[in-house]
């Protein structure tokens, strides 16, 4: 089967593309699996983090309300207890809800359990109980309490802040993984550039070289072009045409000489 011209310089070109499209392809995917860990962490710690933070608020709030209680503001302190209980119990929903990290559930029933003991304090009357105005049972008992509930809710934050830490992370590694295969792709259609510049050079521009350099060379009296040009291919062919049209030129040039 002959190879022409057209069909050689087609074939390379093709696999270069080829190789530029299979790892175009790769990057893609790679990418879009990052988009989606992206997303993902978004969606999953990112919740977790604000859930906690607005159950430590509202605790912050709960407690506002206990101190005003103690204080003998019994309206004003109940309505700020029930509005931070109604956050609370909002957010620990949705944290609840979002389990995505080993041993979570676990904290989860840690701040369910501070959480119901804590609440348990304040639900009792305050005012116009020996409790009103009591700094100490304030201290030993309900800010007890209250520190505890607070301290498991920034456990649950910790843990999911530590595996937003750690998947970003492991996030920058598998971001450099997506680009190698540009960075590779890049780099052999270099290394092919400089192959494919090479065979061109060798077997289209030297023997086209070295047939024009065989007719200026050509001689009265030569049967044919000196040169060799083993290729079977269109730049054969034009050696072969030439030598023919030489050969009838010279036959031509015989007979009206006789």
């Amino acid at each position: 089967m002959k190879k022409t011209l057209k069909l050689k310089i087609f074939a390379s070109f093709m696999l270069l593309i080829a190789m530029l499209a299979i790892a175009g392809a790769i990057s893609i995917l790679e990418f879009r699996w990052l988009s989606n860990s992206v997303h993902g962490l978004i969606e999953d710690n990112y919740k977790s983090i604000e859930a906690s933070k607005k159950m430590a608020e509202a605790l912050e709030r709960e407690d506002s309300g206990i101190l005003l209680l103690m204080l003998g503001e019994w309206e004003e302190g109940r309505d700020i207890i029930e509005s931070a209980d109604r956050s609370f119990q909002a957010a620990f929903k949705v944290a609840k809800n979002n389990l995505t990290e080993d041993e979570e559930e676990k904290y989860i029933k840690d701040i369910e359990e501070a959480y119901r003991i804590y609440k348990s304090s304040w639900q009792r009357p305050i005012v116009d109980t020996d409790k009103q105005g009591d700094i100490a049972w304030y201290k030993d008992d309900i800010h007890k309490k209250f520190a505890d509930t607070k301290s498991a809710v920034n456990e649950l934050m910790s843990l999911n802040q530590s595996s937003m830490y750690n998947e970003v992370s492991e996030l920058k590694e598998k971001s450099k993984r997506a680009i190698m295969p540009g960075i590779v792709s890049i780099i052999a259609a270099l290394v092919f550039s400089i192959i494919l510049n090479f065979f061109i050079t060798k077997y289209f521009v030297n023997p086209i070289s070295e047939l024009a350099h065989a007719v200026n060379s050509y001689r009265d009296g030569d049967k044919s072009l000196r040169v060799d040009i083993s290729s079977n291919d269109e730049i054969k062919k034009l050696e072969n045409a030439i030598n023919d049209l030489l050969h009838r030129g010279l036959k031509n040039f015989n007979t009206t000489k006789k």
